[in-house]
């Protein structure tokens, strides 16, 4: 035991064992709990529509960019029960189109399935996933500072709302979050002491990792950081097969450390074919012909470079799964360039800081507090150490180099990729963040650090009270909290299409007897399910159902966040006179055409009222981002309710008439109550 560092307290076993379980039960109950209360969110139709296509009809046309294996885990329940989904519709080309969307649409909603009800189920499964995250954060986080910093680590992540938020879902992010950081740990305890059941469990949760989520590719550069380490380190590789022998030199380690990579490889490319029915055609049995993914191959495939010629190479020779190099390319195609938004700007390549800015203003200000805590605690043991400091500090990193290498890697690529659509695809660096936050407990050493650890995991759990149900919501006071989350951050950071069920129930209580209601949502619920009558605002997209043409009057304008941004349109941003004029120019042909005969004449006429329609909704919504919410839903929709004056000015006004009204809404902005 290094002296510099206060003895770690070994509290009752059965203490631990209650508190353990406490948190875990709590942590799911909070969860599930709250999710009965939302609709469906955006990617959780897609992922358990593919997931039944896997295990029901052997076909994996269906989402393959999302992992098989958090898919079938959600689907699963929906199996069990005997869902029916129609192999034949909702329109003839759905299926050989690979039409997720068109096909989840009417899996969820248009097949007779208890979609409520099984969708809780989904959920429910999922979050067991979220409950093996916090059992193994627990596990290493006492492994390095005690019974007591484990439990610390375990408090600050149990009540964190974005895994409150997350866990339940049926979605891959938590699933993926799991499994990188259990395959890190493995993957290192193997570079010590490789053994048949060391090596056995890095296999295993490689291999799991490989068929959880694409970014699974990032546990390449993490396990190469490690082997580095190792191969730098003094500390001698212990292998046990058939007897016991120490690898001193660094080329006795490197040969151990490339065989057991082999058969990490081997192993993980076999996980992969056993996922897509060791088939290569993505075609179930029986299933209806294909004629093209969703995102065709000749779109996700590079045009050039390492990427286009390895997944040339490997879908010509039939190396992978067909539907896993479509769902690979596709993950490499919409990361190079998707609308994403970020403080009222827009971009298709994100932005440097978009994570680091996330993780700010979406992290409980008690975690971010903690953190900062244990690391200034850290510094100040090494800085009293007199003698061996720096030796002392290196044989502190080297024990939780997993933890670094994971949180460095998926950090630099996280800031470098041009994919900025959810603070969601950093939860892979949070667990090792709050493991380090449990240092706190044993660097201080005193009572008053384990007060202040002990006011810290309170504080957390106050902060996520504070949002509950509406977890996803989730902005710390740096960002104005949630109710000013929508001026930051919309899609999976904020509006998820989750709060369909919460604005059907608003609407039932506030709406005036008569009132028109109109509703812009993106997302995948459906709101003449969720029982909501409205008239239908521009959308991202409605699953073809047929929409009519209306103009706007008085009444209820209730707008999802990520809708009244703009991201998914062509027209976003600050209106201009060049979309002034493209509105007018699209009015004048419409009226100046004579009744359409034919189908292009027909098509031509929808496309024009579909761009007229957005630039409408672009007008609008220009002006009512300055105007401000009369109400929230959620804290994901805001509502709006529009006087026939405003209405008038904001949609179809002159541009004088428009810049008029944008005055006065700044003024009354800058006057207050």
């Amino acid at each position: 035991m290094n002296p510099a560092w206060p003895p770690s307290r070994k509290l009752p076993s059965a203490l631990v064992t209650g508190l353990v379980a406490l948190l875990l039960a709590a942590q799911w109950w909070l969860g599930v709990s709250a999710v009965r209360e939302l609709g469906v969110t955006t990617d959780e139709l897609v992922h358990v529509t593919g997931g039944f296509s896997y295990w029901k009809f052997n076909d994996y046309r269906l989402q393959p960019e999302n992992g098989n294996l958090p898919q079938r885990l959600a689907a699963l329940p929906w199996v069990l029960d005997g869902a029916r989904m129609d192999t034949t519709g909702p329109d003839p080309q759905a299926w050989p189109e690979s039409d997720v969307w068109h096909i989840g649409h009417a899996f969820f909603f248009g097949s007779g399935n208890n979609t409520d009800y099984l969708l809780l189920l989904s959920r429910a499964l999922m979050a067991l996933t979220g409950t093996a995250l916090g059992l193994l954060i627990f596990a290493w986080s006492r492994s390095l500072w005690g019974d007591a910093g484990g439990l610390l680590s375990l408090a600050l992540y149990a009540f964190c709302p974005n895994f409150l938020a997350h866990a339940p879902l049926a979605t891959s992010d938590v699933t993926m979050t799991l499994c990188l950081l259990a395959a890190s740990g493995a993957f290192w305890r193997q570079t010590r002491v490789l053994d048949g059941r060391s090596l056995a469990a890095s296999v295993v949760l490689t291999a799991l990792a490989t068929v959880a989520k694409f970014s699974f590719g990032l546990l390449l550069p993490v396990f190469a950081l490690m082997a580095v380490v190792r191969l730098a380190s003094a500390e001698p590789l212990l292998v046990q097969f058939g007897g016991r022998r120490e690898l001193r030199t660094w080329r006795g380690k490197l040969g151990a450390l490339l065989a057991s990579a082999a058969i990490h490889g081997v192993v993980a490319w076999i996980a992969i074919w056993a996922c897509f029915g060791f088939r290569f055609s993505a075609v179930g049995p029986g299933m209806p012909a294909q004629t093209d993914f969703f995102w065709p191959w000749s779109v996700v495939l590079p045009a050039q470079g390492f990427w286009h010629d390895f997944l040339q190479l490997a879908h010509d020779w039939r190396l992978l799964p067909d539907a896993f190099l479509d769902g690979f390319g596709t993950v490499l195609h919409a990361s190079a360039e998707r609308g994403a938004f970020l403080n009222g700007e827009y971009s298709n390549t994100g932005w440097a800081w978009f994570f680091p800015y996330s993780f700010l203003v979406k992290t409980p200000l008690s975690q971010l507090a903690g953190f900062a805590l244990a690391g200034i605690a850290a510094f100040a043991v090494w800085r009293n150490r007199r003698e061996g400091r720096w030796a002392r500090v290196r044989a502190d990193l080297y024990r939780v180099t997993p933890l670094l290498a994971l949180f460095a890697v998926y950090w630099v690529v996280s800031i470098r990729t041009h994919l900025n659509i959810g603070h969601r695809h950093i939860l892979p660096t949070s667990p090792v963040r709050v493991i380090g936050a449990g240092l706190l407990w044993r660097a201080g050493g005193s009572r008053l650090f384990a007060a202040l650890a002990v006011l810290l995991a309170l504080g957390n759990a106050v902060e996520s009270a504070t949002v509950r149900p509406s977890y996803l919501a989730y902005f710390n006071s740096l960002a104005g909290g949630p109710e000013n989350g929508w001026r930051h951050l919309v899609d999976s950071s904020l509006d998820w299409g989750q709060d369909l069920p919460r604005l059907a129930a608003w609407l039932r209580q506030e709406a005036q007897p008569g009132e028109r209601v109109y509703v812009s949502y993106a997302g995948s619920d459906d709101f003449r399910y969720e029982g909501i009558r409205a008239r239908e605002l521009a959308f991202v997209y409605n699953f073809n159902q047929p929409r009519e043409w209306y103009e706007l009057e008085p009444g209820l304008y209730c707008i999802s966040a990520t809708a009244l941004q703009n991201v998914y349109t062509g027209w976003r941003g600050t209106w201009t006179l060049e979309k002034e004029r493209s509105m007018l120019a699209f009015r004048s042909m419409l009226a100046a055409a004579p009744a359409p005969q034919t189908f292009a004449e027909r098509k031509l006429r929808a496309d024009r009222l579909f761009a007229l329609d957005q630039l409408r909704f672009v007008r609008l919504c220009n002006y009512l981002r300055v105007r401000g919410p009369d109400a929230m839903v959620g804290y994901s929709f805001l509502i709006f309710r529009l006087s026939g004056a405003e209405v008038h000015a904001a949609a179809y006004g002159t541009m004088n008439e428009f810049a008029a009204i944008m005055d006065q809404a700044i003024q009354a902005k800058t006057k207050g109550p």
